[in-house]
C-alpha cells in the first residue's frame, strides 16, 4: 500500500487510509478521496453541519465525523500521533493499537516518511530521516488545518443549540452571567471528549519545522492537551518553537536523561549533534509548558518509547501520567515540583 519511494505527487499530499486488523494481518484501504453530494447531505444532516452540499468535500469529512461520532458514543478520547525516527507502517500501526489498549483513546496516526532502512543505514540514515522530517512540515500543517477545520464545523452546532436553550432558560432576565455559566454547564454535561496530540521522538523535528511559517496552523489553538515526548529536537532555544504552541489544557515535554536512543541520535558525521530536548534536564525555559522528568521512574531505565510497553506494565505510575495526558487531563498534580530545574519529577 505505502511503499518504500517518495510519493510522485509531492511531499505534501494527504492521503487516508483505513486499516483493519483481522488475526495478525492487516487489510488497507485507501480511501476515494472525493465524496459524492449524496454523501456529503447525509453528514450535513446527521451532524448538523453549516457547510454547503453542492461544494466539494472530500473523505477527511468522512472521518472526522465517523471519529467525532464513535469517541463519543463509546466516551474516549481522540489522540493523534506523530510517530518518530525509523518507524515503518507496521511499526505506527502497533504503537497507535497498544496506545488505544492501555488509555480510554482513539489514535490517528499522522505518517511521514521515516523509512529507517533501504540502502543505507545508522548515522546516515537518520539524517536522511532528519531531512524527510523537514519536508514534511507543510503536510503536518495541512493535516493541523483539516483537523481544526472539522472539530469547529463538528461542535459549532452544538453550541448554537445550547446557547439557545441556555437563552430561553433564562426568560427575559438577560443575566448575561447566568447565560453563560448555564451554557459552559450544558457544553460541559453534553460532550467530554478531548483532542488531544503526542509528538514522539523525530515527530517533535517535524512539529519545530511545522512551527516556523507566520501563518501555520500548528501554532493554531487546536488540541487540549499537547505531549512532546523523547524529543529528538536541540535542547538549546527550544523554548523559541515550543512557545508558539498553543493548546486549551496542558503543553507537556517529557524527558528522560538516560533514554538511549536520543544519546546515539546525537553523533553526527564530523561532529556532535547538540544535546537532544528529551533528554537533557538543563534550559527548561518555555513558560507554556510543563517539563516532566522521568528519569528516576521504576521501569524507565534507557528507554525510548517509554509511553507505552513494558515502563508503562512495570510502573502503575508512570500509566497514570500518561493517561491524563493523553485524555485531556491535569498530568503533575500528583508529582513533586523541583524548583531548581523547573520540572515535575516522577521518582
Amino acid at each position: 500500500m505505502f511503499g518504500n519511494t517518495p510519493n510522485t505527487v509531492g511531499p505534501n499530499e494527504l492521503r487516508l487510509v483505513q486499516v483493519t486488523k483481522q488475526g495478525s494481518h492487516y487489510i488497507t484501504e485507501l480511501l476515494t478521496d472525493k465524496l459524492t453530494q449524496a454523501e456529503v447531505r447525509e453528514l450535513k444532516r446527521r451532524h448538523a453541519l453549516d457547510i454547503d452540499e453542492r461544494e466539494d468535500w472530500y473523505a477527511s469529512l468522512r472521518v472526522a465525523c465517523d471519529l467525532m461520532e464513535q469517541a463519543a458514543r463509546e466516551k474516549r478520547h481522540l489522540l493523534i500521533y506523530v510517530h518518530g525516527y525509523n518507524n515503518d507502517m507496521k511499526d505506527v500501526l502497533g504503537t497507535a493499537e497498544t496506545l488505544e489498549a492501555l488509555y480510554n483513546v482513539i489514535v490517528l496516526p499522522f505518517s511521514w516518511p521515516a523509512n529507517g532502512g533501504g540502502a543505507v543505514s545508522g548515522t546516515a540514515d537518520y539524517l536522511d530521516d532528519k531531512q524527510d522530517a523537514r519536508v514534511s512540515m507543510g503536510a503536518l500543517n495541512r493535516f493541523f488545518e483539516k483537523v481544526q477545520f472539522y472539530h469547529e464545523k463538528l461542535t459549532e452546532a452544538r453550541r448554537e443549540a445550547f446557547w439557545q436553550q441556555a437563552l430561553a432558560e433564562d426568560g427575559s432576565r438577560g443575566n448575561r452571567e447566568a447565560i453563560q455559566a448555564r451554557f459552559t454547564q450544558l457544553l460541559a454535561e453534553d460532550c467530554k471528549v478531548t483532542l488531544n496530540l503526542i509528538c514522539h521522538s523525530m515527530g517533535n523535528y517535524v512539529l519545530k519545522y511545522a512551527l516556523q511559517p507566520s501563518a501555520a496552523a500548528a501554532a493554531k489553538l487546536i488540541f487540549d492537551n499537547v505531549s512532546l515526548v523523547a524529543e529528538d529536537t536541540n535542547n538549546a532555544a527550544h523554548e523559541t518553537w515550543v512557545q508558539r504552541i498553543q493548546f486549551r489544557n496542558r503543553l507537556y515535554v517529557v524527558i528522560n536523561e538516560n533514554d538511549f536512543a536520543l544519546a546515539w541520535s546525537r553523533r553526527k558525521p564530523g561532529e556532535a549533534q547538540r544535546a537532544r530536548l528529551g533528554h537533557d534536564l538543563k534550559n527548561l525555559f518555555a513558560a507554556n509548558a510543563r517539563y516532566i522528568d522521568i528519569t528516576r521512574a521504576d521501569g524507565v531505565g534507557n528507554a525510548h518509547g517509554y509511553f507505552a510497553g513494558e515502563p508503562v506494565h512495570r510502573n502503575p505510575e508512570l500509566k497514570l501520567l500518561f493517561k491524563d495526558a493523553f485524555e485531556g487531563g491535569r498530568a503533575e498534580d500528583r508529582l513533586p515540583y523541583a524548583a531548581d530545574i523547573n520540572a515535575y519529577r516522577l521518582i
